[in-house]
């Protein structure tokens, strides 16, 4: 209220009847906070709300608090005090999502994605636009590429694996193929490290480089990826972390990307330990949560100045 006071509110009293301020912690916060009064008793409450003449009545509770929110509406049903209900739904989404219309009823997205709106078309005409340019002013360079990789060592030009897109629908991503080839035991994907053995030379220098990462193009002209977003993982590796980092699944309700918030804040590479996954999902959810077209065009611009050159890249 205070940080907008042009709104015209001002705070008279806090009610906490069931001691959630613990003066043990506070001691100061036991008869007041910031200069507001802290009322206890249910009935001295409205007893303030009628003499004081108190026009708002702010709820801020959790949905489980259906008998206190009851409770008010009923005790004060013939005075003239607005109350609102403020919903603490925190335990149950990761975001403050804003209030939707749900065929003429007012509904909160509790888990849904945040960029389902008119807002994103600019960003599906951007990524199928900047894909096509890239494809087609690229294609000398991948095309030299591809006949680097065929003679750097035995196997196919493209590396291929299944990961999650869009509300958890697979596709198949492309690559360079940086590796030699080889077998990986059933169900498990070793991530490259620094000095891996079976990177090939010309692999090291895609990977380096990020060059390995240009057919993923490919994935967007398809609508499959995006040009921003969080970045894809190995399907055993999202088994392995969907339970270990809070918000990791969430992950997956938007497109993933070629480069995203988290590449260009230095979470790029193996993740070798869980602080490393949970600080790209942080970012990653923070992208989510503030997305705009001009952030996507943020995203690039960085993208392209730093280069995709990274000392985690391997």
């Amino acid at each position: 209220m205070r940080s907008r006071p042009e709104a015209g509110f001002s705070p008279v009293v806090l009610f906490d009847e069931e001691g959630t301020i613990n003066p043990y912690e506070d001691p100061d916060a036991s008869d007041a906070i910031e200069g507001v009064p802290v009322e206890r008793d249910y009935s001295r409450m409205l007893q303030l709300v009628r003499q004081r003449a108190i026009r708002e009545l702010w709820l801020a509770l959790p949905i489980s608090k259906e008998k206190a929110i009851h409770r008010f509406v009923m005790d004060l049903k013939n005075d003239f005090v607005n109350i609102r209900f403020i919903p603490d739904v925190r335990s149950l989404t990761l975001f403050n999502q804003p209030m939707v219309d749900l065929l003429g009823v007012p509904a909160i997205n509790l888990a849904a994605s945040p960029i389902t709106d008119l807002r994103v078309l600019p960003k599906r005409i951007f990524d199928r636009l900047f894909a096509l340019a890239a494809l087609t002013a690229l294609s000398p360079v991948m095309l030299v590429i591809a006949v680097m990789v065929k003679v750097s060592s035995p196997g196919p030009v493209f590396f291929r694996q299944k990961r999650k897109g869009i509300d958890g629908n697979q596709f198949e991503i492309y690559k360079f193929r940086s590796m030699k080839m080889h077998k990986e035991e059933a169900g498990k994907i070793t991530q490259a490290t620094r000095r891996d053995p079976r990177i090939t030379a010309v692999g090291a220098f895609l990977r380096r480089t990020s060059l390995d990462e240009l057919p993923q193009f490919i994935n967007v002209l398809r609508g499959e990826m995006s040009v921003v977003g969080p970045r894809p993982h190995a399907l055993e590796h999202d088994d392995i972390y969907k339970d270990l980092v809070k918000g990791y699944m969430h992950r997956y309700r938007i497109k993933p990307g070629i480069t995203g918030w988290a590449q260009i804040n230095g979470y790029r590479g193996e993740t070798d330990r869980i602080e490393k996954m949970m600080g790209r999902v942080k970012l990653d959810l923070y992208y989510m949560q503030h997305w705009t077209f001009w952030l996507d065009i943020k995203i690039v611009v960085l993208t392209l100045w730093k280069g995709f050159v990274g000392s985690n890249a391997y």
